[in-house]
């Protein structure tokens, strides 16, 4: 009998199984069998996690280390990152489905999102301020938040946990992150980099488990000081209403349904490129795929046709194989979410041109890439995110039409047009309320740019330069500089 992998809970720089002793399985997705366990968080082990970083914050060996030997720390853990990113994101591809090729990739160049909050570290500045009064010196500073909750799915763990821990590190917080119960060996994996590169027991841990024993207890934690959420806006009112036990600052990004709009001006080539990365790219699990695709109807036809026959093309299989474009979902709740959601597409009138079905001879957890052409913008593929490889396709005759088709969502994260008009260009992506808008490309990151959505995407700001200070509070402090004694405070001058 072969002995499964088995993970532990990292807590205060310890390694450790839960407190009551309960674990769950890994399923691999590419077989659909189990592959490891990993030990499963309770309410008491939430309560070490967050006492371990509510002391390490206040510990001279962390709130007295000087801004510049954060960065160093952090750079250390980049190079950590960067060395063990064939290890790490193998093990993200057995547990979640993602291609080799992608978690790799992914996961070395999280490294550099490292890097550039490492060289923030020392630049988080006060300011003193002109005040309108005598004898006072004014200044102010940018202080730690606190303990941070930072909480992410399994469908790009390495990214977005980067986005959360680089700034609040960086600011000289301390953070309990909490891993999805999906997949969430690659975040268990990323502890052991922690641990190597040297952060003080408490300043990170590691957890995981389920909503009732692990993630309520965290966000309702009243020692909690903010939470930076990744999920589905579900989940998300939850987390909101948790937060209001502890009054901790709280992000969110809540995933969408992004509009790509294809101007009858565009390169073909180029914008098929796009819908094909927006759509089929990760095998469709991505928060910004651009699933709902508006395309003048000139060259409707022609893109449906470039689509249609580029999908049969698309190798589905495994997704360790360098060889593979497109791998297995993470779960078969997905596949069963997407049939559900193409049957009643089906029965509004729409057309499947590829796809549409689970390709034979491959566990349940796959999908063929698929391709809908829809009648209306209510068909349901346009309106559900489904977090598979389904492209839905609609025409549209003029640029106004397209920009009010594609603000027609309650969703509003990411967004894409391909035009090689400039001045459209800027136009229409003006118009558009999403936060990240992608002009003749889709699916691009920085560690430079903010990342984050209106409407029901969420609110608040990841990556960039400001998003260091949404992990600090400002300091006021009045110095009275005169040498007299203070007024008598009950005469009024």
């Amino acid at each position: 009998m072969t002995t499964l992998p088995h993970y532990q809970l990292f807590i205060n720089g310890k390694w450790k199984e839960g407190s009551r002793g309960t674990s769950m399985h890994s399923i691999c997705p590419a077989t659909g069998e189990a592959w490891a366990s990993f030990a499963c968080a309770s309410a008491e082990d939430v309560e070490h996690a967050v006492q371990s970083a509510k002391a390490a914050l206040h510990s001279p060996a962390w709130r007295d280390m000087l801004p510049t030997t954060r960065g160093k720390l952090l750079f250390k853990l980049a190079d950590l990152i960067e060395h063990a990113a064939d290890t790490i994101g193998r093990v993200e591809t057995t547990d979640s489905g993602k291609l080799a090729s992608e978690t790799i990739a992914q996961t070395r160049y999280v490294a550099d999102y490292y890097r550039y909050f490492a060289g923030l570290a020392d630049k988080i500045e006060g300011a003193v301020l002109p005040i309108d009064k005598p004898d006072m010196h004014v200044f102010t500073k940018r202080k730690p938040i606190g303990v941070v909750a930072a909480i992410v799915p399994w469908n790009a763990q390495m990214f977005l946990t980067a986005t959360k821990l680089g700034p609040a590190l960086a600011a000289g917080c301390t953070v309990v992150l909490k891993a999805s119960e999906v997949a969430p060996a690659p975040m268990l994996e990323f502890a052991k980099l922690i641990d190597q590169a040297g952060f003080p027991a408490g300043v990170v841990s590691v957890i995981t488990g389920d909503a009732e024993n692990c993630a309520i207890p965290l966000t309702r934690h009243p020692d909690i000081d903010r939470i930076a959420f990744t999920g589905g806006p579900d989940t998300a009112r939850h987390v909101v209403r948790n937060s209001a036990e502890n009054f901790a600052v709280t992000s969110l990004e809540l995933g969408g349904k992004s509009p790509i709009i294809v101007f009858d001006d565009a390169n073909i080539e180029n914008a098929v490129n796009g819908l094909i990365a927006g759509n089929f790219g990760a095998s469709g699990q991505s928060c910004v795929a651009g699933s709902r695709a508006f395309v003048q109807r000139d060259i409707f036809a022609q893109v449906v046709q470039q689509i249609t026959e580029r999908s049969q093309h698309i190798t589905v299989g495994d997704p360790q194989q360098q060889s593979t474009h497109l791998g297995p979902l993470c779960t078969v709740e997905q596949v069963q979410r997407i049939e559900r959601t193409l049957d009643k597409a089906l029965s509004q009138g729409a057309v499947i041109h590829a796809g549409g079905s689970r390709p034979q001879g491959l566990s349940s957890h796959y999908f063929n890439p698929t391709l809908v052409e829809c009648k209306t913008p209510e068909t349901e593929t346009m309106k559900t995110e489904m977090f598979g490889p389904v492209m839905s396709l609609l025409p549209f005759d003029t640029e106004e039409e397209a920009i009010t088709l594609a603000n027609n969502s309650e969703y509003g994260l990411g967004s894409g047009v391909f035009t090689e008009n400039l001045a459209r260009a800027h136009r229409v992506s003006n118009r558009l309320r999403s936060g990240i808008c992608w002009v003749n490309t889709y699916r691009a990151v920085s560690p430079i740019a903010p990342f984050g959505g209106f409407n029901q995407s969420g609110y608040g700001r990841e990556a960039g330069v400001d998003s260091i200070m949404d992990y600090t509070r400002t300091q006021t402090t009045w110095i009275n500089t005169s040498d007299q004694p203070m007024a008598n405070p009950f005469v009024m001058r």
